[in-house]
């Protein structure tokens, strides 16, 4: 059966551990470019190297990580449990809980390289409650893009990802221009901090599959992939920032504490202590003629 652009395929010659998307097809057919399904890598491959995958051999593969996406989840809800209990604390004094209040998490101005992954980031940011504005664009045309953006979408928080690979065929890992993208995400970096260089009023994740770690911490992201080069879940960025987001302002947050709730941890992703955006204020006033009740609120 031909390979056609939208397959879902594995590489023979890594045991087909993974699942890719066909993104493209060259044009005498012998080689494909390939996207992860789960996972923020991409690869160019020879046709012969791929095979197309059925649906069986795609729940058997997607069963793991689904199983890693629900325990991270999990782990999460439970951090949000314990950060909502501090939180209604410090809104009330820690005396009056008949006094209502609303919440302000931070807002994310998420940027993706895939418009499957960012559709994806988008569902967990919806059942995780974060405010996001989400946007496709291609890696290399985020450095031009992206500061016109926050002028526009005025963020806390913002995500540059999408797909990056590293080759050792082009250089050593320490090498810059040996990555698919990381240089993209590199001077986007750079160009953001330009307009906002304070780490505490603009949080930024950077990166993906196997990213250049070192050079996006540098230029000023909080947060990035990947020390170790390795592979990162779709949506590991979202658990990041969701943590940010929902932490107290007069908070800083451990760099462990938001790792431990990702799907890759301290392999693929790093940081730096960073300060929360969530503010709460209070009251909540009801304008009918019913009873008032206490209550909390996002607005």
């Amino acid at each position: 059966m031909a390979i056609q652009i939208g397959d879902i395929v594995g590489r023979r010659s890594y045991q087909c551990d993974l699942l890719f998307r066909v993104v493209k097809i060259s044009e005498d057919e012998s080689i494909v470019e390939l996207a992860g399904e789960d996972m923020r890598l991409i690869a160019d491959a020879p046709l012969d190297d791929i095979v197309v995958m059925n649906r069986d051999e795609q729940q058997q593969i997607k069963k793991k990580i689904i199983e890693k996406e629900k325990s991270s989840f999990r782990l999460f809800r439970q951090d949000y449990q314990l950060l909502r209990h501090k939180m209604e604390y410090s809104a009330t004094g820690g005396y009056d809980k008949n006094n209502s209040y609303f919440k302000l998490p931070g807002k994310v101005l998420h940027v993706d390289g895939d418009p499957y992954y960012l559709n994806k980031c988008l569902e967990l940011y919806k059942k995780l409650n974060v405010p996001v504005y989400g946007i496709h664009m291609k890696e290399s045309e985020m450095p031009e893009k992206v500061p016109a953006l926050l002028e526009e979408v005025a963020p806390d928080i913002l995500v540059i990802t999408g797909h990056d690979a590293y080759s050792s065929s082009k250089g050593e890992k320490n090498d810059l221009q040996a990555y698919r993208h990381s240089k993209y995400f590199v001077r986007t970096v750079k160009d953001a901090r330009k307009k906002n260089p304070n780490l505490d009023q603009l949080m930024i994740f950077a990166g993906a599959c196997q990213s250049h770690f070192e050079s996006l911490i540098r230029a000023g992201a909080n947060f990035a992939s990947s020390p170790s080069r390795v592979n990162i879940h779709a949506l590991d960025p979202v658990y990041i920032v969701s943590k940010v987001s929902f932490t107290s302002f007069v908070d800083r947050i451990n760099v462990w504490e938001v790792l431990r709730n990702t799907i890759t941890g301290d392999d693929g992703l790093g940081g730096v202590e960073t300060t929360g955006f969530l503010r709460t204020g209070m009251p909540i006033k009801s304008h009918d003629n019913s009873n008032s009740q206490s209550t909390t609120a996002e607005v």
